[in-house]
Formats: structure tokens, sequence, C-alpha cells
């Protein structure tokens, strides 16, 4: 006796049927209400999970950048030695033959001689403390922050004055075309002693970096001024190099020594934000493990609507079964609801998730608006909004996360489903 054809897995009746079982009524032995429960949670959860994500790379994208954008990417100074005077220095001598050479290296794209220190500003009857940076006007020019359009004043007439920060200008309540003190305690040498130097310099324009501690801290001055003004004739406190690829610095530090000598020590963005990258790191994963209980637990509902569902659809089942239908395909019925919901729900969720991303803006100046303003501060956060980036591995995922949870929470039920005794269903009913 010929053995009776066995249906494809996942036939077209079988779909059929899964169909028609979401669809059912709570009169008609269906479970529709959990259905929607079921959806509506797995949406949800993804919808949080990608918009997390989302605004997790965003902080890192933007925290990353306003540090390339202002910052040098390495920093190369003197390791340090005694003076005449059997004082401590670490100023750079032949600073523009070493910058010359560091400019050379593969990968570096610019390096810069610096000056800095910590003077105190004064305008309007305000006070402030800043850190002042001496660099030439190309070279400041050449930093991507300058290249941005929040910009103000006539960056070329830089060598006639100094460059302030956002920050710096609504502090002391400075324009374009203000003057501004700057008042240092290592001034003048003279036989009584050291006294503080306090000059006046025109402010030719205002920069904001992006990030609130540095447009509330940062002043640019000439380099040739700041050599003078702090009594660096001759030297420079720093060069720093701006490279091509910054993720991959460490890269370039074996051949940056090589041509900068044993002699100078290398500082990079990554040990400067170290530890900030680090918290931002932990972070991310610990997020993403709650974020994932919170899809695992709306997932669950799936389990809990296909195990009503099997019980309502018992007498069904006893029937399909009597007709000819194997276990494996009542598994794949009821496979395919839990399947589905989770599918569906995961769609919905990734469409609210990207939107969420993509109009970020208009939805945090909507929730600002209807708090009242102040939601956000630049001066706690250090920048000055909510940052999203929407990206295809994050979403991916996401979707995979969920699918998956979704997929295996479903095969419980199922499998309860397909061992069901057909004679002990119909009986029961």
């Amino acid at each position: 006796m010929t053995a009776p054809l066995q249906p494809r897995p996942f036939a077209r009746f079988e779909w059929i049927i899964a169909w028609r079982y979401l669809r059912a009524k709570r009169s008609e032995g269906g479970v529709n209400v959990m259905t929607w429960i079921s959806l509506i949670g797995i949406a949800l959860a993804v919808f949080a999970l990608i918009a997390t994500l989302a605004v997790r790379s965003g902080f890192r994208a933007e925290f990353v950048g306003t540090i390339l954008g202002a910052n040098a990417h390495v920093t190369v100074y003197d390791a340090g030695r005694v003076d005449e005077q059997g004082r401590f220095i670490r100023t750079i001598e032949g600073y523009g033959g070493l910058a010359e050479r560091l400019a050379d290296v593969p990968g570096v794209l610019r390096a810069a001689p610096l000056i800095r220190g910590q003077v105190l500003a004064t305008g309007n009857g305000r006070n402030a403390g800043v850190e002042v940076l001496g660099i030439a006007p190309a070279d400041l020019a050449s930093l991507p922050m300058m290249q941005e359009a929040s910009q103000i004043g006539a960056l070329a007439r830089f060598d006639e004055g100094v460059a302030i920060g956002s920050g710096v200008a609504r502090e002391l309540g400075l324009r374009e075309g203000d003057r501004i003190r700057l008042i240092s305690p290592e001034g003048v040498r003279t036989a009584f002693g050291t006294s503080p130097r306090v000059n006046a310099y025109e402010v030719v324009h205002v920069f904001s970096a992006g990030r609130y501690d540095i447009d509330r801290t940062r002043v640019y001055l000439p380099f040739s001024e700041a050599q003078s003004y702090f009594n660096r004739d001759g030297v420079a406190d720093e060069v720093e190099l701006m490279v091509a690829d910054p993720e991959n610095v460490d890269a370039l530090l074996l051949p940056i020594l090589e041509v900068a000598g044993t002699e100078v020590r290398l500082w990079t963005w990554r040990d400067s934000a170290g530890g900030f990258l680090r918290a931002l790191e932990v972070e991310d994963n610990v997020m993403f493990i709650i974020l994932s209980i919170l899809v695992l637990i709306a997932a669950m509902n799936i389990t809990s609507g296909l195990i009503m569902l099997v019980k309502n659809k018992g007498r069904d089942i006893g029937i399909l079964r009597t007709i000819g239908l194997s276990e494996g395909s009542i598994l794949r019925v009821f496979f395919l609801c839990g399947a589905m919901t989770g599918l569906v729900g995961t769609m919905v969720g990734v469409v609210l998730g990207c939107l969420f991303a993509l109009y970020i803006d208009p939805i945090f100046s909507f929730v600002n608006y209807a708090m009242g303003g102040g939601v956000w501060d630049p001066a706690i956060r250090g920048i000055y909004s909510l940052p999203a980036e929407l990206r295809a591995v994050d979403v991916i995922k996401a979707v995979a996360l969920s699918l998956g949870l979704s997929f295996v929470v479903t095969i419980f039920p199922a499998r309860r489903a397909a061992r069901l005794n057909p004679v002990e269903a119909l009986r029961n009913d």
C-alpha cells in the first residue's frame, strides 16, 4: 500500500488556516484581543530599542565629532627638562622644523605649533576663566569646527584680534568688535618679580564648536602674540596633529615617534576622552540588555495568546488531525500564527523607530515646548541638542532580536498544539 503524500512545509493551506485563526473573533473561539496586545507590545519594544540605539549612536557621533573638530587628534609635547635657572620646562624649541617633519608622516593631514595657557578674561564688568590657545591664522582656519555655519565675524582678521567661543561671548556679554581683556599672572619679569600682564584685544570672530564646555572656555590668540603674551619667545608648548583616520590613530603613533624622536611624549584624543568613551560603551551594553529584556517580555505575550488559541481551537485541531493533517502541519499552523504576529509587530516598530530617529529634532522641539522649555540644559550634558544617528546595523540588530525571540517563544505552544490527542480533543467537546 502506498503511503499518503506529505504536503511540503508551510504549504498554502497552512497559511490560510493560520490567517483565519488570527482574524477569528473571541466569540468564534479566537483570541483577537490577545493578538493585538502581542502585536502592539512587540511594536513598542522594537520602537524603543531602535530609538535608544539611534540616540546612543548619535551621542557617540556628536561627542567624537566635536572632539575631533575642535581638538588635536594627536598632541606632541616635550618630555620635560630643567633649564639654567633650575625651572622645569616642557617647551619645544625648533617647533617649525618639527611641525614640517610631522606633516610629512603618511596619514597626518597637518601639524600646527600651539601655545597654551590659562588666564582671566574680563569684559563689560564680568569675569571668566578661559583657556587661551595661540595658533597661526592658517592653522586655525583649517580646523573642522571653523568650517561650520555657526560662525560670527571675519576669521580672515584673526591676526588683528582674538576668536572666542560663543559661551565666552555670552558669559562676558561680548560681540564682534568689542574688546576683551586677558589677565595672566605670569606677565612681565622685573627686578621686583613678575607682575601680571593685562592686554586688551578686539573680538574679531565668535565660534561654536558644538560642545558647551569648549565654547564656554576657549579663546584663540594669534601664535606670535601668544608667544609674547605668555613669555614663550622662540618656543612652542606643543604641536597638534590632525590625522586622516582618527579612529585608528594608534597605528600612527610609532611613525610619529620615529620622526619626533624619543624626547617627546604623545597624547591622543582617545587618551583625553577615553573615560567618556568607555562610559558610553558600558551604557550601550547595559541599555541593549535592558531593552532586550523588554522585547522578550513583549514576545512572551505571543506565547500567552497562542496557549489560549490552542485551548480554544482544540476541537478544530482534532478535526484537522482526523482528516489527515500531520503533527508537523499543526505545529506549522500555530507557529505561523505567532510568527506573523511577531513579524507585523516588528515591522511596525521598525517604522516608528526610524521615523523617530529621522524626525527627532521637531519631536524634541515639541516636547520642549509642551514642557515649557528648559528640558535640555547644555551646561549639564555638554551638547546643545538631543542627537540621533540611524544606522543600518542597529536596525538589523533590533529586527534580528525581535524576530528571533518571537520565533523561539512560539515553538512551545505550537508543539503543544501538534501533540494534542485528537480523540481527547473531540471527546472534551
